[in-house]
């Protein structure tokens, strides 16, 4: 049963045309014009489009085969079936390598006329559904290598967080993924100044010159404002952008906070020139770009602490070790100084002193020259 097709008639016998339009093809539902030329035939498929088109191939004018030659330069996609006498079975032939789906030899029985419309709609029918899953794989194998490519994206982002060590670079490679993945223009990332508790631009990606020049500065587009202190993505795109200053950038935006914890420290904006929202699925993925800035400024402040640490231990151990010099210096100093007048006794005075009070010298002056070599031979250095 016909539900309703378009099928444009093209024949110049008006006895033709009635048969096989209104005998014929209307009592079934489908919606039939007729014209009598090629130029109209050409002019009316232009306009509207036909479900098929039956064409003579003995129009006056142009021919029917001149007629496929013309619709097809035209980019008319309609199947045409062509209708011709006995005996011209060779012009029927050179239309089918022209374009035309199938053939009507007339006369024939209105049953027949039918059955051949009906084939090549049908046949049109299965093409149109094969196409229209072709283009539905196409998407869904599209889709499959969007996410893919966000996936390996994603991966390649987190890879750059455990080996980069300077965050410049990170924040570059962190800005590129954000352009992939959000499919924007621009972006940029903003970072909390903890000595003023402001937001300042430490990196960007196609910003215009009047705002990439505010790098270090802190840059306002009236919408990043209102994400630092809700500490919650969001996202616009339309007429309800208007409003910001940001909208002189771009129709569609995206604001994620980095935050450690609850605490929001910077913020990861992307835009996109077109009015195209900025859909869930990226959003996801831009707040894992986020997380990924968010681990590297955690990193950066860690990195910061042990060198402190380290710095402070160093300088520890190196007044240690001044210290230790000092006490070195000074025992040789008190040695040396008792030492002498010990020497001066037992050397020049040897006939002053009884037995018992020159082995008690000689005692002490043994014992001062082990301190002595003991403290020689100390090596104090710092670690």
């Amino acid at each position: 049963m016909a539900t309703g097709e378009q099928i444009l008639i093209v024949e110049s016998d008006p006895d033709i045309a009635d048969l096989i339009g209104r005998q014929s093809l209307r009592p079934l539902g489908y919606q039939v014009t007729v014209v009598g030329d090629a130029g109209s035939a050409i002019k009316h498929a232009l306009q509207t489009p036909p479900d098929l088109i039956l064409a003579n191939l003995n129009l006056p004018g142009l021919s029917g085969k001149d007629l496929i030659t013309a619709l097809n330069s035209q980019g008319v996609k309609s199947p045409l079936i062509v209708i011709a006498e006995k005996g011209q079975e060779a012009d029927a032939i050179q239309a089918f390598r022209l374009g035309a789906t199938d053939v009507i030899f007339w006369p024939l029985r209105d049953a027949e006329v039918v059955s051949i419309v009906e084939r090549a709609l049908r046949q049109t029918q299965e093409t149109r559904e094969r196409q229209k899953l072709d283009r539905q794989l196409k998407v869904a194998h599209d889709e499959q290598q969007r996410r893919l490519r966000d996936l390996t994206t994603i991966l390649s982002t987190a890879k750059a967080v455990v080996s980069i060590t300077d965050q410049r670079v990170l924040f570059d490679r962190i800005l590129e993924s954000a352009l992939q993945v959000a499919e924007a223009d621009m972006c940029w990332l903003m970072l909390r100044e903890e000595r003023t508790n402001t937001y300042l631009l430490r990196a960007q990606r196609n910003l215009p010159d009047a705002w990439s020049k505010k790098m270090n500065q802190a840059v306002d587009d009236g919408i990043s404002s209102l994400v630092a202190l809700s500490g919650e993505s969001l996202v616009m795109h339309g007429a309800a952008l208007q409003k910001f200053k940001i909208a002189s950038l771009g129709k569609a935006v995206g604001v994620i906070p980095i935050k450690i914890q609850n605490e929001v420290i910077g913020l990861l904006i992307v835009v996109r020139k077109n009015d195209r929202e900025i859909i869930r699925d990226a959003q996801v993925l831009l707040e894992a770009m986020a997380d990924y800035a968010s681990i590297a400024l955690v990193k950066a402040r860690l990195f910061r602490a042990l060198e402190q640490n380290t710095e402070s231990a160093r300088t520890g151990e190196q007044n240690r070790f001044t210290a230790l010099e000092t006490v070195r210096e000074a025992i040789q100093s008190e040695v040396q100084a008792a030492t002498y007048p010990l020497n001066l006794v037992l050397t020049e005075m040897p006939g002053a002193l009884n037995p018992d009070q020159k082995m008690a010298l000689e005692s002490v002056q043994a014992a001062l020259q082990r301190l002595s070599r003991l403290s020689e031979k100390t090596v104090i250095s710092p670690k």
